[in-house]
Formats: C-alpha cells, sequence, structure tokens
C-alpha cells in the first residue's frame, strides 16, 4: 500500500498482523502530516497496532508533524500497541531531542533496532504485548 500526498510518500511493510513498519519519504508538515495520520490510523484500525515509523527519508517536520507522532503514539497505546520512530536523520534528530518527544516516544538508530525492542518483538511473534 503506498500512498502520494503532497510531498509525503509512505509504504507499509507488515511484520506480522500486529506490526507494521511505514517508510516515510518527503515532509511532514502541515500540508502531508493529516495524510500520515490517516494512514496509521488506518494501519491501527486493521489490527497493526505496534507501528514503527522509519524516517530515513523524511526531510522536514515542522511542529504539526511532530504533533501527529504524538496522536499516533495514543491512537496506538489506545489500541494496546506501540509507535517507535527508527533512522532519524541528525538534523530531525536535534527536533525530536529538543521538544522532548524523544522522553514519550522510542527512538532507534535502525528499523531492525525497533522491531527488536520488547514491546514490537513479541508482537511480531504473535504475541499480545501490552504498549
Amino acid at each position: 500500500m503506498t500512498d502520494m500526498s503532497d510531498h509525503l510518500d509512505m509504504t507499509v511493510r507488515s511484520i506480522s498482523d500486529r506490526v507494521a513498519v511505514v517508510a516515510v519519504t518527503g515532509d511532514v508538515d502541515l500540508h502531508t502530516a493529516p495524510a500520515l495520520r490517516t494512514y496509521a490510523l488506518t494501519l491501527v484500525e486493521q489490527g497493526a497496532a505496534h507501528l514503527v515509523l522509519d524516517l530515513a527519508g523524511v526531510d522536514f517536520v515542522d511542529s504539526t508533524g511532530l504533533s501527529t507522532f504524538l496522536v499516533l503514539l495514543r491512537v496506538a497505546q489506545d489500541a494496546g500497541g506501540s509507535l517507535h520512530l527508527a533512522d532519524v536523520p541528525d538534523r530531525l534528530m536535534r527536533m525530536v531531542t529538543m521538544t522532548g518527544i524523544s522522553e514519550l516516544l522510542p527512538v532507534h538508530a535502525t528499523v531492525a533496532d525497533a522491531l527488536t525492542s520488547s514491546t514490537t518483538a513479541g508482537a511480531a511473534d504473535g504475541a499480545d504485548i501490552p504498549g
């Protein structure tokens, strides 16, 4: 499933029924954040409550994009899941750290690291692990 909205491309890779990795490419901003939110909400509604956002291809995130990450965290947690950020570019990592989002959301160096975290690993094996 791929979606193109303005300057944002999202591609999902399902790891299991409960875990999905969403590769995000482009800008997550006022214009594109709603598309990311809708896309991720659909995945959670379909049962993938544990999401990993692969941000390696993200060029820019504004306050709306950061807010969207927090909304997705709440939605995933409400569904018994989790949200992890992976492969966050250095320029964006500074913003994630300065705003305190890294205190709320697990941030991993790679998608593989995110998938082996205790929250997503059990879900990928089929276990129902609370977020």
